[in-house]
C-alpha cells in the first residue's frame, strides 16, 4: 500500500505542468501616447511577441476608439495577433472664442474614445478563462480593477508606457514593468529598402 502511494506521488511530480494562460488588456491610447511622449514609437509586432514570450499572454485584447478610415490599421492589428475591441468615438469639437480683431478662431477637432469601461468589463468577464491578467496602462482609472485582480490572485503584471504612471499605482510597484526601459527592444524602426 505504501509503495503504491509513493509511485503515485512520483508520477504526479513528473507530470508536465499546465502551461500558464495569461490575457493582456491594453489601453491602446495610453500606450501610444505614453511612448510617443518619450520620443519613440512602439513596434506592435515586437510588443505582441514580448507579451507572449515574457508573460505567457495567449490573448491580447487591445481597446481602441473607432475612427472611420482606420479599418486597415484594425485589420493589421488583428493580423499581428491582437483581439481588437473598438469603442465608438465622440467628436467633441467646440466653438472657439472670437479673436480681438473680431474674426473667429478655427475649431480644433477633438475625438474622444475612452475605453476604460470596456477594458474593465472584459478583464472581469474573461476572468474564468485566464490564469493571470496583464494590464497595459499607466492610468490610475484602473486602480480598482488592479486592486480586485490582486485580491483574486489574478494580477500578473502592469505594463506602463513610461515612468509617468499614476501615483495611484504606487502600491503595486513590484508588479509594474516600464516600457521606456525596453525601448531598444520594442522601438519601431522603418525597414530600409533593399538594394537589389
Amino acid at each position: 500500500m505504501t509503495i503504491k502511494n509513493n509511485q503515485n506521488e512520483q508520477l504526479s511530480s513528473n507530470a508536465p505542468k499546465k502551461k500558464e494562460s495569461n490575457f493582456a488588456f491594453i489601453d491602446s491610447q495610453n500606450l501610444n501616447l505614453g511612448t510617443q511622449r518619450m520620443g519613440w514609437k512602439l513596434d506592435w509586432r515586437k510588443f505582441r511577441k514580448m507579451l507572449e514570450t515574457d508573460y505567457g499572454v495567449t490573448k491580447a485584447f487591445t481597446f481602441i476608439g473607432y475612427m472611420s478610415g482606420n479599418e486597415q490599421l484594425y485589420e493589421y492589428m488583428h493580423e499581428l495577433g491582437y483581439l481588437v475591441v473598438l469603442k465608438p468615438t465622440l467628436d467633441i469639437s467646440h466653438s472657439s472664442d472670437k479673436k480681438q480683431d473680431g474674426t473667429q478662431e478655427k475649431e480644433k477637432a477633438q475625438v474622444k474614445g475612452n475605453v476604460d469601461v470596456e477594458l474593465v468589463l472584459y478583464a472581469l468577464k474573461e476572468m474564468p478563462n485566464y490564469d493571470g491578467a496583464v494590464i497595459v496602462s499607466g492610468d490610475g482609472d484602473f486602480y480598482s480593477l488592479i486592486e480586485f485582480l490582486t485580491g483574486s490572485n489574478k494580477l500578473k503584471k502592469i505594463i506602463a508606457p513610461n515612468w509617468q504612471y499614476s501615483s495611484l499605482l504606487k502600491p503595486y510597484e513590484d508588479n509594474i514593468v516600464r516600457l521606456d526601459k525596453m525601448r531598444r527592444r520594442l522601438e519601431y524602426k522603418k525597414r530600409r529598402p533593399s538594394n537589389g
